[in-house]
């Protein structure tokens, strides 16, 4: 057992030091960092967590849009105990399973939406994405048509930080380092009404967004595209609701010029939008999808690809190996604990308590409370994932300048103020626990507009 007295033994200095010497952190300026000191998070239980200095914070993030069920699940915790007295590693090489990968293979299948049935492990949302893009150009060259090799993705898309997440993806600031990508990518607008229609309603906008797919195909030639990727919801590009003309003529067109339709659930997966997957809620019919984070809610590392009859059809009767995969694919300890998160999640009705519940609550008390803040230009989201646009003019929907990162200030602000809430750029995210109460929507909206009041007041002489 683990000896606590020991663990609280190490001060706070103690472990930044150590944290500066030695542990380079991801997406983080690493002088910075140093320079200040890491914040250290000591134990959490519920939607809450606590650093060392005992400083209690509401997680509006869920750690990273991942924590489904919330901190300290008993369930998963046994579960992933019981799988390691048993058996704690095999791999799925060399012709063989185990049980857990088999059930939870099955149980995805039984979750996902039509006729994705085949379940592919990895162990990340970027594995997960790096395993999309050799299966769709593998299965073009399995039809004979190698030539189909180009996919297409969206500006301002996260598709994962690996060399072929980040190529997928839309984010500049990741195209600048690593480079040269991965070749045939091409990108096409996101659908951000609020920020780049211009006087287009949300309507005209979405099928304006979704026909540039058309005309990138076009553009490229048809015959050399393999697919189209995107989330249902950006996530890490804002929390960025396409309009409900946009995946309806995104599909009509992918039908029309036979490319396949890829769709990232990394973040939507597992309830997030209150179905199943963001396909359900936006009656999307993929052909291929990726899931990670909430698949254990962030308990153990584990992804997946759920993978349509067009694709297995093509693996199954191609008598060859498909040279893929991961030395903890299917991991049993992994699966085990999915497998449980799964059972929690059906026993508990969560899907419905985010798609009937909570998640209108928790849309309503975002606009009831902060929309009329003058920092807030406009609140979108679904279920439980939202984004909020801070802007410096509401009328005009005019942004803060390079000068002043409010989205950053607004962040350190709720940190200092028991919230964690994500900024990207200017605008504030938030996709908490799926088992957050009402209650708890309502402290963290009163403790939101605290922060949003505390950051106007820094920016407002600025």
């Amino acid at each position: 057992m683990l000896d606590h007295n020991k663990i609280n033994a190490f001060s706070n200095a103690d472990v930044q030091d150590m944290d500066a010497s030695h542990h380079l952190h991801p997406f983080t300026n690493t002088k910075a960092l140093n320079n200040k000191g890491a914040r250290i998070i000591d134990r959490a239980e519920g939607v809450y967590v606590w650093d060392d200095q005992g400083n209690k914070m509401l997680d509006g993030m869920a750690g990273l849009w991942c924590v489904n069920m919330g901190y300290g699940r008993q369930e998963l915790v046994d579960a992933a105990t019981q799988q390691m007295q048993q058996l704690p590693f095999y791999n799925t090489f060399f012709q063989t399973t185990h049980l857990p990968v088999a059930k939870l293979a099955k149980e995805i299948a039984s979750i996902t939406p039509k006729g994705l049935d085949h379940i592919f492990f990895a162990n990340s949302g970027s594995e997960a994405i790096d395993t999309i893009l050799r299966l769709v150009r593998h299965y073009w060259v399995l039809e004979t048509k190698p030539e189909k090799s180009i996919i297409i993705s969206r500006e301002n898309a996260y598709h994962g930080s690996t060399l072929a997440g980040a190529s997928l993806g839309g984010m500049s600031g990741m195209h600048k380092q690593g480079a040269p990508l991965v070749p045939d990518i091409e990108r096409i607008c996101q659908p951000y009404w609020y920020g780049e229609a211009g006087d287009m309603n949300p309507e005209e906008f979405g099928l304006t967004c979704a026909q540039a797919l058309e005309e990138k195909i076009l553009a490229v030639g048809a015959n050399r595209v393999a697919a189209f990727i995107a989330e249902p919801i950006q996530g890490a590009g804002g929390v960025i609701v396409p309009p409900s003309s946009y995946w309806p003529e995104i599909q009509r067109i992918c039908k029309k010029y036979d490319i396949l339709l890829a769709v990232d659930e990394v973040i939507c997966g597992f309830g997030r939008t209150g179905g199943w997957f963001g396909s359900d809620t936006f009656n999307i019919q993929p052909d291929i999808i990726s899931m990670a984070k909430g698949l254990s809610s962030g308990y153990l590392p584990i992804a997946a690809v759920a993978v349509g009859e067009r694709i297995s059809q093509a693996l199954v009767a191609h008598d060859d190996d498909f040279n893929h995969g991961f030395t903890y694919s299917g991991h049993p300890v992994a699966a085990a604990v999915a497998l449980e998160n799964i059972r929690l999640m059906k026993q508990e009705n969560i899907i419905h308590y985010v798609k009937e519940d909570i998640g209108p609550y928790f849309q309503q008390q975002l606009k009831t409370v902060l929309e009329k803040h003058p920092l807030v230009g406009h609140i979108e989201g679904v279920g439980l994932v939202a984004g909020i646009a801070l802007v410096k003019d509401k009328e005009s929907k005019t942004l803060f300048g390079d000068d002043i990162d409010v989205g950053l200030i607004c962040r350190d602000h709720c940190f200092d103020n028991g919230l964690i809430m994500r900024a990207v750029g200017s605008r504030m995210v938030l996709s908490p626990p799926l088992v957050i109460s009402k209650e708890e929507v309502d402290e963290l909206c009163e403790k939101a507009r605290h922060c949003f009041n505390l950051t106007l007041a820094d920016v407002r002489d600025i």
